[in-house]
């Protein structure tokens, strides 16, 4: 039987769902449990990530207009969403007390750095309605540990609402790019240009270094 769009999409982010007990760093700041300096870092990791994944959906947003026109609009909505979300890093680095010194001295760690450099491996030579299935089903786990991190950066630490808006910002449910997904999806589908073992490569690789981004983090508490 054939998949459509909405069925390949949900039995894909259902097969590279990530294990709960994968992230160790989420559940210490669920709790409060996690440092301030930790925080810090992950403001300071977030800018470059942001800035990297700006430049690759750019690039995703164009090759696609010129290889598969259905997938350049979800691209083109994540690159305005990563600038959205830098205006909103601001507030969350500030309240864990980086300025601009201490965030131009920062060198970043490879760790957590490996997630945008394969994201950009992708947006060079990904099949782009292979790429929109693998990163929609990476960004499921990742709206998850935003809304469990806005809610205890509140709870918590005391964090002003401005200073939550950018996990507030990627928690927050986005019909209008599922929708963009889907019509990515059912093009590559009607094409025959999805493959779904490339799909779950490309899921399982963003998947895992989404993992190392966190565990990278998590070992700064360890020190």
């Amino acid at each position: 039987m054939t998949l459509t769009a909405r069925e390949l999409l949900d039995t894909t982010t259902g097969r590279l769902a990530p294990d709960p007990g994968t992230n160790r760093l989420l559940p210490l700041i669920a709790r409060g449990a996690a440092g301030r300096d930790t925080l810090a870092a992950l403001a300071l990791e977030q800018r470059h990530v942001i800035a990297a994944d700006r430049r690759s959906f750019r690039h995703l947003a164009e090759r696609s207009a010129a290889e598969e026109p259905a997938s350049a609009p979800f691209f083109a909505m994540l690159a305005e969403g990563e600038e959205r979300a830098a205006q909103r890093l601001g507030s969350f680095a500030g309240a864990c007390g980086v300025d601009e010194a201490r965030a131009m001295e920062y060198e970043p760690l490879p760790g957590c750095q490996a997630y945008p450099s394969y994201v950009a491996r992708l947006a060079l030579d990904g099949t782009p309605a292979d790429v929109v299935l693998a990163l929609s089903a990476n960004f499921s786990a990742w709206g998850g540990y935003c809304a469990t991190i806005a809610d205890a950066l509140r709870r918590h630490y005391g964090f002003s609402d401005e200073a939550c808006g950018f996990f507030d910002f990627f928690a927050e449910p986005a019909p209008e790019l599922d929708q963009r997904a889907r019509e990515a999806v059912q093009a590559g589908l009607e094409a025959g240009r999805i493959d779904e073992d490339l799909v779950h490569r490309y899921g399982r690789l963003l998947q895992s270094y989404e993992t190392m981004f966190w565990h990278t983090l998590w070992e700064l508490e360890q020190r």
